[in-house]
């Protein structure tokens, strides 16, 4: 071994690993040299296992099997909201699902983003993962807001769009939010808000109100984009500014309380439908590496992105462009700034779900300037991590699901079930090369569901829309394409033929592919509902029968991500056949709630 592979040893970073379907990958020495001048200077990683340490094991939802729906919020439709789904549609939406015998409502991250550039919205790339996006603010619902101060013809113009608007959302959001900030007196968060806050939410409020400068200058809203004085959180022009601009400060401290305070209102109203979990919130493998979140933080890798490896879906393998923290940072500090975004995220939580899971183990790094296939895998310390994950479970009573999909490495399930870290069980990726795993054969320490925000929906995987989609978007090969679109019908009787062998279907129904029938789509809810898995979570896009996926990984500008809407409000979902049905069959399974 050479020098610089011996030190990229030391440091955790990987010479070589085992991709999906067991494929060995060599690293490139130039990712090697790269990812150990990132690191340096840094003290070896101490050795250690995958395994969880003695007494360290999170919160676990107590009661009978329970079930929810997960929700990507900001594609609700409502005849009050602004053109985006918000925090008052949620309550909303709880008083529904409990009704309805749900325990939870899964979200989308609901982290803060770039206000001083709204088209960035993709949920899993946030400013900072520790406070809220203020466009989920009901803006009709706080304190000093009168009607006069937004235009409706505006409003319903935001509304009738089939894809949200978020530059449009933001610009009005924002003057009404500020028009009833001022109409207040405007006040600043109050005491308890800001010490909870602490310098992380100042330095948040700071980024905000810096960033709207730049773009108003003409930069970018990101940091690392900025002229070189205004890089420096802690430097002359930046404390200048934040004494001559104290007032926008305080409006950027204020709007997080805002949401806070409506989130809050949103778990409330999920207990008082009698709801045992509430919301179930999810949080971002990492952030965006010119966000506030890295704006000034020593513990946080400059010139690494997080990605993940070539797998079945995506041959070149995928560039997330976010900031790892640092791992080295991570075992100084016993993970004190991840327990502390922990904390911050479950306070308001009865669930929370952890995008990539296999992040408090390793994480694949991708130097600047590099292909996500050079990449290669890092480690945390995991007992560090696990501690701090557990400390803030326990503290606020909040389950926690690990995302555990893609290159999973073996033992890390195992540690997560020690570790009280419910796994995720998707029912696309559980079978083997013919058939789907029964019901029965489920893990009973996981949550179940048909799919994901970065899968088809029920209807569009029936359809076969993901592999030409796919396709379209050259993610795969055309031999790849063809032999994924030649697969699915096969696919498509696969699991008919489980819902028949599970009792679920009278007689297999014909397996087309322009659309599921209802029957099929009850059945596959209703298959997943009678396994063992403590959680199971049905889609609300599955149950408005929608077509369309609401992302498609690895396509930025190409694909309009996170913007979809549902096709119809939330009136006429519920009032659907399918959200009847589906719902009725799945509390028929799983009449309890959890604690």
């Amino acid at each position: 071994m050479n020098d610089i592979g011996a030190r990229a040893r030391a440091l955790g970073i990987q010479l070589d690993y085992e991709g999906v379907g067991g494929t060995r990958h060599e690293v490139p020495a130039e990712t090697l040299e790269k990812l150990v001048a990132a690191f340096e200077p840094a003290p070896a990683m101490r050795p250690q296992a995958l395994e969880a340490p003695d007494g360290v094991r999170c919160h676990l939802p107590e009661g009978p099997p329970a079930w929810g729906v997960a929700v990507q919020l900001y594609q609700i439709r409502t005849a009050r909201n602004w053109g985006i789904g918000d925090f008052a549609d949620l309550e909303t939406l709880a008083a529904i699902l409990g009704g309805e015998g749900a325990s939870f409502i899964g979200l989308n991250p609901l982290h803060a983003m770039f206000l001083a550039d709204p088209a960035r919205c993709s949920p899993f790339s946030p400013s900072n993962r520790r406070f809220l996006n203020p466009l989920y603010i009901a803006v009709d619902r706080v304190e000093g807001f009168a009607p006069d101060m937004a235009d409706p013809q505006e409003i319903a113009r935001l509304q009738a769009t089939d894809l949200v608007d978020y530059p449009a959302v933001a610009a009005l959001k924002l003057r009404a939010l500020r028009a009833a900030w001022q109409a207040a007196g405007t006040p600043d968060a109050g005491d308890a808000f800001r010490a909870q806050g602490g310098d992380d939410l100042d330095r948040h409020a700071l980024f905000e109100a810096v960033s709207a400068h730049m773009v108003a200058g003409g930069h970018g809203a990101g940091w690392r984009g900025w002229p070189a004085e205004w890089q420096d959180a802690e430097g002359p022009a930046v404390q200048a500014f934040a004494r001559d601009h104290a007032p926008d400060l305080a409006f950027h401290r204020w709007m997080q309380e805002q949401a806070d305070r409506q989130l809050a209102r949103a778990q409330e109203a999920c207990r008082a439908a009698g709801m045992g979990i509430g919301l179930y919130l999810d949080i971002a493998v990492g952030e965006a590496a010119d966000g506030s979140g890295s704006w000034g933080r020593p513990d946080v890798l400059a010139g690494v992105r997080i990605g993940a490896p070539p797998d079945y879906f995506n041959e070149k393998g995928q560039d997330w462009g976010l900031a790892p923290l640092s791992p080295a940072a991570m075992a100084a500090t016993r993970a004190a700034s991840f327990g502390t975004l922990m904390d911050g995220v479950m306070r308001r939580a009865g669930a929370v779900r952890i995008d990539h899971a296999m992040g408090l183990w390793q994480l694949f790094l991708i130097p600047d300037g590099a292909d996500a296939s050079t990449g290669t895998y890092a480690r945390y310390p995991l007992d560090d991590m696990l501690r701090a994950l557990a400390h803030a479970s326990n503290r606020h009573g909040a389950a926690v699901i690990g995302e555990d999909l893609g290159n999973v490495p073996p033992g890390f399930r195992e540690m997560m079930e020690d570790a009280g870290i419910l796994s995720y069980r998707i029912l696309f990726f559980e079978r083997d090369e013919t058939d789907f795993l029964p019901p029965q054969d489920y893990p009973a320490h996981a949550l179940a569901c048909l799919s994901t925000h970065d899968l088809p929906t029920f209807q569009g995987w029936w359809r076969s829309d993901d592999v030409r989609l796919r396709q379209e978007f050259d993610l795969i090969g055309e031999d790849t394409g063809r032999e994924q679109a030649n697969a699915r019908p096969a696919e498509r009787q696969a699991l008919v033929q489980a819902l028949t062998d599970a009792g679920l279907l009278p007689e297999s129904p014909e397996v087309a592919g322009d659309a599921a029938p209802l029957a099929v789509v009850v059945a596959a809810h209703r298959y997943l509902a009678r396994t063992p898995c403590r959680l199971m979570a049905a889609r609300l896009e599955d149950l408005a029968g929608e077509t369309r996926p609401v992302n498609l990984p690895s396509t930025e500008d190409e694909y309009p991500n996170w913007r979809p809407k549902l096709g119809l409000t939330l009136d006429d979902i519920v009032a659907g056949e399918p959200f009847r049905a589906i719902t009725q069959a799945i509390r028929s399974e799983r009449p309890g709630t959890a604690d």
